[in-house]
């Protein structure tokens, strides 16, 4: 099968979408498929090894410019998939340029599988723009009403595209790398760089309003441990003012990433905005027990009683005596930190992509007619 891959976000820009791209590439290319990734074109010079990709101009925005917008007209996608033929057309969490792409597929008769990951609604909530989340709303129930079929991760996201009458959606998750996550990776060396005899409450993400770090302060004065930030982002700087005593590595990726997340105590995650929330799922294949908050993704994820809890949303008091309930038990914290490690153990990047490849197989058949097999358009 010939895919091409549509994303928002791509290198060096690191997010979830970036990463769920290169997992599916990379798992779609050892099942023997093509690919073709559609991306913008970044500010810097990391790039994919080994990838066939057509990067696009695009514009940083002005107040996160490690955000970029593609500038694609229909035009120039339509010429792209042209030249490539693909069976299916995948939009990794589309909205400027999935909705160009999805245009031109739908010019040529070629299915679209929409992949729902970022909830731009929940964010332009956030930031404070009410219109900006009515305007955003109405584009996404748009664009994923065309679309042939639509994947959301959670059960939220699924309640939420309903209300805006999206309809052909299934269920698709993200997987997990179960072997560089591993409890293995526990780093005693690490711990005493970082907080030395002390433990370590840890959070990883980007650092920005709608993740809802500065709820961490709710958590700072506890005795004995430290609570240590991974990440960087736009609110760097004043959560690191809001946050005292907390420390803050930056980003980190790889196996520097796995190293910090198995050595945690425990996990936590406050933002209420998640589709899915990947770091709560690489914790848990950490082994390492997760309080997240009871709303968005960490809903599907997160077993409260068993491998971590969920606390009331906005509530600090209730995220606080959970964190406290893990820390002050060890042997609870080692036996939800067991069961966090076999909760995500069938949920490889293989096996995801091997439920994606059939998700494809179906827009086909539920799109016979289409004209992707005309001959390519002259270069």
């Amino acid at each position: 099968m010939r895919v091409a891959l549509f994303a928002e976000s791509f290198l060096p820009h690191v997010n979830g979408v970036t990463n769920s791209v290169l997992q599916v590439v990379r798992h779609l290319e050892e099942q023997g498929h093509e690919t073709l990734v559609v991306a913008p074109r970044g500010g810097g010079r990391r790039e994919a090894p080994r990838l066939r990709t057509e990067l696009v101009a695009s514009l940083p925005l002005p107040a996160y410019p490690d955000v970029r917008v593609a500038l694609a007209p229909v035009r120039r996608m339509r010429a792209v998939l042209q030249r490539f033929r693909p069976d299916v057309v995948h939009l990794a969490s589309p909205f400027v340029l999935g909705w160009q792409a999805l245009l031109a597929a739908e010019s040529l008769g070629i299915p679209v599988v929409a992949v729902y990951q970022t909830d731009v609604i929940a964010y332009a909530e956030r930031y404070g723009v009410p219109s900006a989340a009515a305007v955003a709303a109405a584009h996404v129930g748009r664009l994923h009403r065309r679309a042939t079929l639509t994947l959301a991760p959670s059960s939220a996201a699924h309640a939420q595209l309903t209300t805006l009458g999206v309809v052909g959606l299934r269920r698709w998750g993200r997987g997990v790398d179960a072997e560089r996550f591993s409890p293995g990776r526990r780093s005693e060396a690490w711990r005493a760089r970082v907080a030395p005899g002390e433990r370590i409450v840890g959070y990883v993400g980007r650092l920005a309003a709608e993740k809802q770090v500065e709820d961490l302060r709710a958590l700072c004065d506890l005795p004995r441990t430290r609570v240590v930030v991974v990440g960087d982002g736009p609110e760097r700087a004043r959560l690191e003012a809001r946050l005292p005593g907390a420390v803050f590595t930056g980003f980190l990726g790889g196996d520097d990433l796995a190293d910090a997340l198995a050595s945690f105590d425990v996990f936590v995650h406050p933002g209420e905005s998640e589709t899915f929330c990947q770091t709560v799922q690489e914790a848990l294949a950490s082994g390492v027990p997760v309080v997240a908050t009871g709303r968005g993704g960490p809903l599907d994820l997160v077993r409260s009683s068993v491998d971590g809890w969920l606390y009331r949303p906005g509530d600090l008091r209730d995220l606080r005596d959970r964190v406290v309930d893990l820390l002050g038990d060890d042997a609870k914290r080692r036996a939800f930190g067991e069961a966090a490690r076999e909760s995500v153990r069938t949920r490889t990047w293989a096996a995801l992509t091997e439920q994606l490849v059939g998700r494809y197989s179906e827009s086909l058949d539920l799109a016979p007619s289409r004209l992707s097999k005309e001959p390519p358009a002259p270069r």
